[in-house]
């Protein structure tokens, strides 16, 4: 277990143990003969909690000989309580690992916490504690409540991000990576929270403000630590086809992001040099629309614009306004579309005698392409708005195929689809990919100033990844600023730079750059007096690779052992949101890539399976303040079928609202910790994983809770029913077919991680048990053997009752050592086929008959239905046509 580092310093658990023999499981375990009525969970649950933490048979052996499978759900942030929405995360993984543990694979099922970050600063300053304790506290409480789901986790594994033992070998990668030529230092334009302190990434600015704080975002230049994960930029968007096991719309996802474009770079010669700048040089995915190009936009930070400025104030004052939007892409496409002209002009790079007015503009970034665009509003929506804004007018150059170019206008909406060329001259009647080469091939031939006018050009959206954040909580960047030696990179010896203990947040800003005795070092090449880097790393950093150092995290010398490294990754399985779609997952194959690059590993790609799981859900209440309510205040009634809500206290009426994710600030979350209370862990994992497809939210209901309680009650019954059976075996096959159906069906059903049809298989199957019981046509053997696959198929969902129900059946040790049960493909031939019957084009009937079965004697079964003999009256049909294996028609 993960300790304070003042309780206990740990450099890491060390390798598991052996599991014990099957014997010493069986003494331990001491089953009871005499079952109870009703299943317990309160009792059971931390029993077979206990057993399985004593036989560690969830600790996984590196070197063990059987085939490998790695699962993995996104590690949580210890915010000191789980959710709804981990239940249901970890729930779906832990059938995995359970699952193919059972089938004979070697599982590495681990958890660990990410446990850097600035929500443990915010804590810190308003509750007067260290971030240290909060996050270690947190971790803690968290540990306990995922225990008490009975997830099978390697916990001899687990680690945290924010242990030194963990970001020591971070803070190696990092300086692995800088001689590599993988980290670079540079100023750039950040996202500054002005409350906050510190840089945010675009994601982290939400209509304009920083997401935490909510205070209006400021454009910046700071020096900030890059990882130059561009340089793999192709690599990261072609290898996307071969993830065939991610779901097609997180690539798409990824794909957008890295956003590869083929255009060329156009130089637009200004009619007046400006400091010597004598030409603007503009990116364009589209020049087949340069014909209807209205004017030239630069970003505020564009040299040029710069150079403008230091004799105008007032644009001075836009380009501050600017920069005010911050850099976020959404921030600035949702902004009003503002400009301010230059006065300036460039001459157009098809027409010298045409003219375009150039502006300063607040939805151009120097950050993408060469900070400059020409402006073609009929086919582009930005354009289009600041063209109107500004009186520039609009010519569309491109007409849809089923539209009259003579009557196409464009007015509030720019066309960007496809179609031919129009009002461009020499281009006029050809495709747009026709037109791209035609003006590519004319301008390669043009010269300005000695050059070719225009040279195509391969570029991705993609941009480097700043990692330097202004903030305490955080994995410390491991250079030593001189001003002899310049960056110096701290000794690995040295390794780690940890974090002080002791900090203060009674002022603003990065408790780091206030601690001098911290701060302060000899420079490691010089002995000069020098300073610590005081920014810390993005906290996408420690989750970048966290999956690596679970294959061996008990190591202390090296981020990773290569075998392991090497013989478990790519992980198998990883299950998540689909918030992380983007930036995690990117982040975690450019790391990978680098650790292969510095010799860590030796794979590319982190992930092989990806699953990203709905939300839960769940009703929002109101009181009539419009104060939300939680749902554990409140009572229900029907009356003349219309559903009503009260206050359980003061009875008042509350508005039942809409169903949305839980979320604390509208109170409607349940409490993990309430439900495995009140009905026990296994109601709620199989709750969560039936009541829809798992790619889908799950709606919370307190009905479907008590449904599921119901069943769990029910296998119960079931299977000590089967321990005592001794009927007449008139049912016995019927039975086995039932049971080996559910069982070859839930295999397929787990492989492609379709838990809500596993449930389907599930109940099946207990219905056919049920009903061979009660009318005791079930021998002993046969019922024995229904209810042990019974057990076994929901050993990986509901484990506890699983284990319960197992030895009540007599059987030997853990369930959850038991190897899974063998499918005899006899018992899934069907010997009947059922065929709809139709009488004059109308279905009537369906009759069951022997699959071999010939025409006349499908015919003959036919007739002797009730059904259809109540609409022949006593008549026989004209004719019978029956078509084998599919349907039987009548005529009459």
């Amino acid at each position: 277990m993960l300790v304070p580092p003042e309780t206990q310093r740990i450099p890491g658990p060390e390798p598991p143990a052996r599991a014990r023999s099957s014997a010493s499981i069986r003494a331990m375990t001491n089953p009871n003969p005499t079952a109870p009525e009703r299943y317990n969970a309160k009792d059971a649950e931390p029993r077979w909690q206990e057993a399985w933490a004593q036989a560690k048979i969830f600790e996984t052996p590196n070197d063990d000989g059987r085939p490998k499978y790695y699962v993995l759900e996104m590690f949580p942030y210890p915010s000191g309580r789980i959710h709804m929405g981990h239940v249901r995360n970890y729930a779906m993984g832990d059938v995995v690992a359970r699952y193919r543990r059972a089938r004979g694979f070697n599982v590495l099922h681990p958890m660990g916490w990410d446990a850097f970050g600035l929500p443990a600063e915010n804590a810190a300053m308003e509750r007067k504690v260290n971030p240290r304790d909060w996050t270690y506290a947190n971790i803690a409480a968290m540990r306990g409540q995922l225990q008490a789901m009975g997830l099978s986790l390697d916990w001899s594994r687990e680690i945290a991000t924010c242990d030194p033992a963990y970001y020591k070998h971070q803070q190696r990668m990092f300086l692995d990576f800088l001689e590599k030529g993988l980290v670079t230092r540079r100023t750039a334009k950040v996202n500054w929270d002005p409350v906050d302190h510190t840089v945010l990434a675009n994601e982290q600015v939400i209509d304009g403000r920083g997401w935490r704080s909510g205070a209006l975002v400021e454009s910046r230049e700071l020096t900030q630590w890059f990882f130059r994960i561009t340089d793999f930029a192709e690599d990261l968007l072609g290898a996307l086809d071969g993830l065939e096991r991610w779901p097609e719309k997180v690539r798409l996802m990824q794909k957008n992001w890295i956003g590869k474009s083929e255009g060329l770079e156009v130089r637009f010669a200004l009619s007046r040099a400006v400091h010597e700048q004598a030409e603007v040089k503009v990116y364009t995915t589209r020049p087949d629309t340069l014909f209807g190009a209205k004017f030239l936009a630069i970003a505020a930070d564009h040299p040029l614009a710069a150079a403008l400025a230091a004799g105008n104030p007032a644009l001075q004052g836009f380009i501050e306004e600017c920069r005010r939007i911050g850099t976020a892409q959404e921030a600035i496409d949702t902004a009003e579309k503002l400009g301010f002209d230059t006065g300036l002009t460039v001459r157009h790079p098809l027409d010298p005698a045409w003219e375009l007015p150039v502006y300063v503009a607040n939805f151009v970034l120097m950050e993408y392409g060469t900070g400059a665009v020409f402006g073609c509003p009929a086919h582009d929506q930005r354009d289009l708005d600041f063209a109107n804004k500004y009186g520039l007018g609009n010519t569309p150059v491109v007409c849809p195929e089923d539209q009259d170019p003579a009557s196409f206008v464009i007015t509030d909406t720019a066309y960007d689809g496809d179609g031919r060329m129009i009002n461009s001259r020499f281009l006029d009647g050809m495709s747009a990919h026709e037109a791209f080469e035609a003006v590519a091939n004319r301008l390669e031939g043009e010269v300005l100033t000695g050059k070719p006018v225009a040279a195509r050009k391969v570029q991705f959206r993609l941009r480097d990844w700043g990692v330097s954040r202004q903030r305490y909580w955080g994995c410390p960047i491991p250079i030593i600023h001189c001003e002899s030696c310049g960056p110096v990179p701290v000794p690995v010896a040295d390794l780690p730079v940890k974090l002080p203990e002791e900090v203060s947040f009674d002022q603003p800003g990065n408790p780091l750059e206030r601690d001098h005795a911290w701060r302060t070092v000899p420079c490691p090449q010089c002995g000069a007096a020098a300073r610590r880097e005081t920014d810390t790393m993005d906290t996408f950093v420690d989750s970048s690779w966290y999956f690596a150092r679970f294959t061996a995290p008990w190591l202390t010398d090296a981020p990773t052992d290569r075998k392991a490294v090497d013989h478990w990754l790519a992980v198998d399985q990883y299950i998540g949101g689909i918030e992380h779609a983007i930036l995690h997952l990117l982040y975690a194959r450019f790391f990978t890539r680098a650790m292969r690059e510095t010799g860590w590993s030796g794979v590319a790609e982190p992930f092989a399976g990806l699953f990203t799981q709905g939300m839960v859900v769940h009703e929002t209440y109101k009181d009539a303040s419009g104060a939300w309510v939680p749902p554990a205040e409140i009572r229900f009634e029907s009356a003349g079928g219309e559903r009503k809500a009260f206050h359980v206290k003061t009875a008042a009426p509350i508005a039942i609202g809409a169903i949305e994710k839980m979320s604390k600030s509208k109170k409607n979350v349940v409490d993990p910790d309430d439900i495995i209370a009140s009905y026990g862990a296994d109601t709620a994992r199989w709750f969560m994983l039936s009541d829809s497809p798992p790619e889908r939210d799950v709606i919370w209901t307190e009905e479907g809770v008590q449904g599921a309680a119901r069943f769990v009650q029910r296998v119960w019954r079931l299977v000590n029913a089967a321990a005592q059976a001794a009927g007449d075996g008139a049912a016995d096959l019927a039975l086995r077919k039932a049971a080996h159906r559910a069982l070859a069906g839930i295999e397929e059903d787990v492989e492609r991680l379709r838990f809500n049809r596993c449930v389907a298989q599930v109940y099946t199957l207990a219905n056919a048990l049920d009903e061979a019981l009660r009318g005791g046509t079930a021998s002993g053997p046969a019922a024995q053997e229904a209810a042990g696959i019974l057990v076994q198929l929901i050993a990986p969902m509901m484990p506890h009752l699983a284990e319960e129900s197992w030895q009540a059946l007599g059987r030997p040790g853990l369930v959850a050592q038991a190897p899974w049960p063998q499918v005899e493909p006899t018992l899934l031939v069907e010997d009947e086929i059922t065929l709809p019957v139709q009488i004059n084009g109308k279905k009537r009937a369906d009759v069951t008959v022997p699959r071999d079965a010939d025409v006349k004697a499908v015919e003959a079964a036919t007739l002797a239905l009730e059904s259809v003999q109540k609409v022949l009256e006593g008549r026989a049909p004209r004719k019978v046509i029956v078509v084998p294996g599919r349907i039987v028609n009548l005529v009459v």
